[in-house]
C-alpha cells in the first residue's frame, strides 16, 4: 500500500516537473523588424527569448536549422536567453502572406499515447525506402531531440523526411522515418564564409583528428580556429582554416587526389615551425619588469621577538638575531622565480642580447599597482612578468595594453577570466578549464565503464563542477548512446562530520564486473588525500581508474605508494626530462649559483622557460611574436607552450598539459602515445 502511494506521489512530482518545459515549448516566436547588411548581405538580428529553440526560431524565419548554426557555429552547442542570432533575410510569400500559426514540435515536447483522429496519422510511413531511412517504432518518451541524438541526425532532417505528419500526435508504436546518415566518398565544394575559414559539416564517425588529416592540418590547428567546440558532434560545423586548405589543395590537384577544396582567398599566416627551434646568436636590448611578491620589508627584519618562555606565568621577550640564511617564507615560492629568470638572462646575454632586469616588490595590495603605473617606471618595458595575484594582474594588463606591452602571469590562475579584452596578457600555465577538457576526451577512451564523478560541492554553487560533467557527457555520447552512459555523482564529506561512513557510501557507487573510472573534481588537499585512501582500501576488490586534475601532482599529506599502487594518471603542465642537456646544465648553473638544487615543484623551472621563451622569440621575430605567439619553439626546461585566444581581442592561454602516469614499478612515466589535447615527449 505504501509502495503503491509512493508510487503516485512520484508521477505527480514528475508531471508537476514537465509542466514547465511543456509551457515553455509552446513559446510563439516573434519575427525581428531588426536588419541588418553585413558583406552585402541582408541578415535580420534576433534576440533569443526565454523558451525559444533552434528549431521554433529558424522555422518562425524561414530557415532550416542547419542554416541558422551555419550562420552562428555556436548555437550547435545550444542557444541561451539574450544570446544574438543574424539570420538571413529570405524573401518570399510568407513575407507578404504569412501563414496561419501552426503547432510546433520542440525538444521539450513528447510524442504521446492518445489516439488518432486522423486516420493518416496512424500511418506515419506509407511506403518504406529502407535503402535511405531507418524505421523507428514510437516508445514512450521519445522525442524529436532524443532521436535525433539517437541516430546522429538532425531534428530538422527527421521532420523533412515526415511530410505531412504531426510527429507530436503521433501514437506510441506507430513508425517514422529516420534518414540513414549519409558518407561523402567523392569529392566535395565547401563554401567559402569568410576570408579566413570555411565551414565543414562534421558527418557521423569524424572526430577532430580524423578532420584534420582530412585538410591536412594539425589537430592544433583546428582547434584554434574552433575554441567554443570541445570535441565534435554529428552536424556540428568547424571552422577550418582557409590558408592551410589552399595550400593542400593545391598538392591534391597535383597529385589527383579525391579531396578538393574550393578557396575564395587564402590569409598569409606564419607557419609554426616543426620541431624544436634552436636559438643561435641574438641582437637587441630588452628591459624586463619583475612584479612579484619578495617581501622586501619583512626579509629586512633580521631580529624577532621570542615570547615563548614565561616566568611565574608571565611570558618573556627575548630579542633573537636571525640566520643570515634565513629567508620570508611567503618569499621563497617566488624567490626560485626570480632565480630561474636570472639564469635564463644570463643564457641570453651569452646568446648576444642586452638585457636589463628591474624588480618591483609588488604583493595583493592593488594601490602598489597604480602607485607603480602612475611612477613612469614601467612606460618603457619590453616585457612585464607578474604579478602574481589577479586583481593587481588585471590592473597592470590593462596599462601595459595601451603601450603593447606583454604581460605574463607566471603562476596558475583559478580561472582565465583576466584574459577577457586584454590582447597582450599571456597565462603561462592552463586554466582548469583547459583540464577538464583533457580529462574528458581521456577518460572518454573507457566509455564502457561506471564513471564516479567525486567533489565536495555540497552547496551545488561551483558552476565548473557541472561544466565538467556536462563534458564527460558529452563525450560518452560520442561513443555510445546517452541512455547507455553509466555515470554517478558522489558528494564528499569530510571524515570529521560523517566518521568511516564515506568508504562505505563510495562502495555503493563502485561497479564489480566493469572498471571503475574515478574523476576527482577538486583540488582540496583534504578531499584528494581522504579519497584517494578509501580507493586505495576499495581497490581490492573493485578494478579502478583515476584520472584527477593537476594538483593532485603536487599533495604532500599523502604517501606517494598510493599513487603507484592505484596506477594515478593526471595532466600536468610540467614534465622534466632530467637526461635533457639543457635540464643538467640548468641544474649545474643553479647548483653553483645558489648552492642548492631546485625541486621537481620549483618555480625556477617555469621562472627559466618564461624569460627564455619570450626574449628569444621578441629577439627573432620582433613584436609580431606577440600577436602569433605560435611561430616560436624553442627547447625549454619543463614546458612546450601552445598558446592561443579564445576569442578575437582576448589575451593567450597556454594549453600545453602532459599526461602522467604512476606505474606499479614505482616510476612516474609520462604517456608519449597519448593524442590527447596534443601531448607529447618534452
Amino acid at each position: 500500500m505504501q509502495l503503491n502511494r509512493l508510487k503516485i506521489l512520484l508521477t505527480i512530482v514528475l508531471i508537476l516537473f514537465l509542466l514547465p518545459g511543456i509551457a515553455i515549448s509552446q513559446v510563439v516566436v516573434e519575427k525581428s523588424k531588426d536588419k541588418v547588411v553585413i558583406s552585402g548581405k541582408t541578415y535580420y538580428i534576433h534576440i533569443v527569448k526565454k523558451g525559444e529553440t533552434a528549431y521554433s526560431i529558424s522555422k518562425a524565419y524561414g530557415l532550416t536549422v542547419d542554416e541558422l548554426v551555419t550562420e552562428n557555429p555556436t548555437a550547435s552547442k545550444g542557444i541561451k536567453e539574450g544570446q544574438s542570432l543574424r539570420l538571413p533575410f529570405v524573401t518570399s510569400d510568407k513575407e507578404t502572406n504569412p501563414p496561419k500559426e501552426e503547432k510546433k514540435v520542440t525538444e521539450n515536447q513528447q510524442l504521446t499515447e492518445k489516439p488518432q483522429s486522423d486516420v493518416k496519422q496512424n500511418q506515419a510511413v506509407k511506403q518504406k525506402d529502407e535503402a535511405k531511412f531507418i524505421y523507428h517504432k514510437l516508445s514512450t518518451g521519445d522525442t524529436v531531440f532524443s532521436l535525433a541524438r539517437k541516430y546522429g541526425v538532425s531534428e530538422d532532417e527527421i521532420l523533412q523526411s515526415n511530410p505531412g505528419v504531426d510527429i507530436n500526435k503521433l501514437s506510441v508504436g506507430s513508425e517514422i522515418a529516420i534518414p540513414k546518415r549519409q558518407f561523402t566518398t567523392t569529392p566535395q565544394n565547401l563554401e567559402v564564409s569568410e576570408k579566413e575559414y570555411i565551414n565543414y559539416k562534421v558527418s557521423k564517425g569524424e572526430s577532430i583528428t580524423s578532420i584534420a588529416e582530412k585538410f591536412g592540418i594539425t589537430v592544433k590547428e583546428l582547434r584554434k580556429e574552433n575554441r567554443g567546440v570541445i570535441f565534435p558532434r554529428v552536424d556540428d560545423y568547424l571552422r577550418i582554416p582557409v590558408a592551410r586548405v589552399a595550400e593542400e589543395t593545391k598538392k591534391a590537384e597535383a597529385k589527383k587526389d579525391t579531396l578538393i577544396a574550393v578557396v575564395a582567398e587564402a590569409t598569409e599566416k606564419v607557419e609554426k615551425p616543426v620541431g624544436f627551434a634552436s636559438i643561435g646568436n641574438l641582437k637587441g636590448k630588452y628591459n624586463i619588469a619583475l612584479l612579484l611578491p619578495l617581501y622586501f620589508y619583512e626579509n629586512a627584519k633580521r631580529i624577532e621577538i621570542d615570547s615563548s618562555q614565561t616566568v611565574k606565568g608571565r611570558p618573556v621577550k627575548r630579542v633573537i638575531q636571525r640566520p643570515d640564511q634565513w629567508i620570508y617564507p611567503e618569499s621563497m615560492t617566488f624567490l626560485e622565480l626570480y632565480q630561474g629568470i636570472l639564469i635564463a638572462a644570463d643564457t641570453l646575454r651569452a646568446k648576444g642580447l642586452d638585457i636589463n632586469i628591474s624588480v618591483f616588490d609588488m604583493t595583493w595590495d592593488t594601490t602598489q599597482a597604480v602607485a607603480l603605473i602612475n611612477s613612469g617606471k614601467l612606460d618603457n618595458m619590453d616585457l612585464i612578468i607578474g604579478p602574481v595575484y589577479s586583481h593587481s594582474l588585471a590592473i597592470i594588463a590593462d596599462y601595459a595594453g595601451t603601450k603593447e606591452i606583454p604581460v605574463i602571469s607566471p603562476v596558475p590562475l583559478k580561472s582565465n577570466n583576466a584574459l577577457l579584452n586584454r590582447p597582450y596578457l599571456f597565462m603561462a600555465f592552463p586554466s582548469l578549464d583547459i583540464a577538464q577538457e583533457n580529462i574528458a576526451k581521456r577518460v572518454g577512451e573507457y566509455y564502457n565503464g561506471n564513471f564516479v564523478l567525486i567533489h565536495s560541492d555540497t552547496a551545488r554553487v561551483d558552476k565548473s563542477i557541472g561544466e565538467f560533467k556536462n563534458r564527460i557527457i558529452n563525450e560518452l555520447s560520442s561513443k555510445i548512446s546517452y541512455e547507455d552512459i553509466k555515470l554517478k555523482e558522489f558528494i564528499f564529506y569530510n571524515r570529521s562530520a560523517i566518521g568511516n561512513d564515506s568508504i562505505n557510501r563510495l562502495e555503493h557507487a563502485l561497479n564489480e564486473k566493469v572498471e571503475n573510472v574515478i574523476l576527482i573534481a577538486s583540488e582540496e588537499s583534504s578531499v584528494l588525500s581522504e579519497t584517494i585512501m578509501d580507493l586505495h582500501t576499495l581497490s581490492k576488490k573493485y578494478p579502478i581508474k583515476i584520472v584527477g586534475y593537476p594538483a593532485m601532482r603536487d599533495i604532500d599529506n599523502l604517501e606517494p605508494k598510493y599513487y603507484f599502487e592505484l596506477g594515478i594518471e593526471l595532466f600536468s603542465p610540467y614534465w622534466i626530462d632530467y637526461g635533457k642537456d639543457n635540464v643538467k646544465k640548468f641544474i649545474r648553473t643553479y647548483r653553483a649559483k645558489f648552492l642548492t638544487e631546485p625541486s621537481e615543484s620549483s618555480f625556477a623551472w617555469q621562472g627559466y622557460d618564461i624569460t627564455y621563451y619570450f626574449l628569444s622569440g621578441l629577439a627573432i621575430y620582433g613584436k609580431k611574436f606577440i600577436k602569433d605567439p605560435e611561430m616560436h619553439n624553442p627547447v625549454l626546461l619543463e614546458s612546450e607552450y601552445d598558446f592561443s585566444r579564445s576569442t578575437e581581442g582576448s589575451g593567450f592561454e597556454n594549453h600545453k598539459l602532459f599526461l602522467i602516469k604512476y606505474t606499479g614499478d614505482m616510476e612516474v612515466k609520462m604517456q608519449k602515445d597519448n593524442k590527447v589535447g596534443e601531448t607529447g615527449n618534452n
